[in-house]
């Protein structure tokens, strides 16, 4: 568990938390909203922090007893709800772990903080649940409820709650840190910025993992190779493709951002301004035969694709026809 200091982007949500901690209007609840990998748990790790440390500051000092317990995830009254039902939190998890408990006091915190992650999935009984606590909630009871989106909340439960939208972080704040503190190669972390579209968290799990590389290596095969392949290859080449199967979309989105590059050269023959810089031969190679009309048929049929996988269409038809749109317009 880290500080405000430690945060990439977010800097106005910063500021409004902080403001409500120096002034001494802390609310009692709040939904951070934005999507897997924006840095909601981060930040109400920060907030929660802040909120128990012991320095009169308003910011998180680090060294005292409270934050180190923070830090190591070991403090009594940081409390995180947990379930067991992975599609949904029920009415039971919340009143064991929340309602209840929240009548005692805390341990050693000027809080006792609750936070809720995935709060999307609970059932309305859980949400009626916790509304009875926040409409009465006691002095030193904060809750936290971190969901992607804060349509599937009861009307009553946002109306008595704090809302903050985390907003994508900026290209190049993800593009730095990724150089500095984890080292990334340039080239790599322009790839890795420009699928994250500035969620923090996908361009750390991209540039740290080892599928990506080989999804990204895969996908290079297919745009290589696609015009000397049969239908039968092709067919061979979505059963490889299935192995890619969690990282899918990491897989569509790859090709879909090749695609878009080749229109860019195509167009303006501006090296700065494409993602795969090392791939620029191939680039040059391809968009001396391909119309933009091809390419724009290959860019619907990946959002095609990407769609009907997400509707649980078969993943085998689903790419065997992507791929032959890709062949008839890119590489026939």
């Amino acid at each position: 568990m880290a500080g405000f200091k430690d945060m990439i982007g977010h800097k106005q949500e910063i500021a409004q938390l902080e403001r409500a901690i120096q002034t001494g209007k802390v609310s009692h609840a709040y939904i951070f909203t934005g999507e897997k990998g924006t840095g909601k748990k981060r930040l109400a790790d920060a907030f929660a922090m802040t909120l128990q440390c012991e320095a009169p500051e308003g910011r998180p000092c680090g060294e005292c007893h409270s934050c180190h317990q923070a830090a190591s995830g070991n403090h009594p009254d940081i409390i995180y709800i947990r379930h067991e039902k992975p599609a949904s939190i029920g009415v039971d998890d919340v009143r064991l772990q929340l309602a209840d408990d929240i009548q005692i006091r805390p341990y050693n915190g000027k809080y006792k903080i609750y936070i809720i992650p995935e709060a999307e999935k609970l059932t309305v009984q859980a949400q009626n649940a916790i509304l009875k606590t926040i409409e009465e909630p006691p002095e030193y009871a904060v809750i936290i409820l971190l969901a992607s989106n804060e349509k599937v909340f009861l009307d009553t439960i946002l109306s008595r709650c704090m809302v903050l939208h985390l907003k994508p972080v900026p290209d190049e704040q993800v593009k730095e840190y990724l150089m500095e503190q984890l080292m990334v190669p340039d080239y790599q972390a322009d790839i890795c910025v420009a699928f994250a579209q500035g969620n923090i968290g996908k361009a750390v799990r991209l540039a740290s993992s080892e599928d990506f590389a080989a999804v990204k290596a895969s996908a290079m095969m297919l745009i290589r190779n696609a015009g000397k392949m049969q239908i039968s290859e092709l067919i061979d080449y979505v059963r490889e493709v299935q192995e890619y199967k969690v990282s899918i979309q990491d897989y569509l989105d790859i090709l879909a951002l090749w695609y878009r590059d080749m229109v860019y050269f195509k167009a303006t023959r501006d090296i700065d301004g494409i993602v795969f810089k090392d791939e620029l031969r191939t680039i040059r190679d391809t968009v001396s035969y391909c119309s933009y009309e091809g390419v724009e048929e290959v860019v619907k049929a990946i959002e095609s694709a990407k769609a009907r996988l997400s509707a649980n269409v078969n993943f085998d038809l689903t790419m065997e026809l992507l791929f032959l749109v890709m062949k008839e317009n890119i590489h026939g």
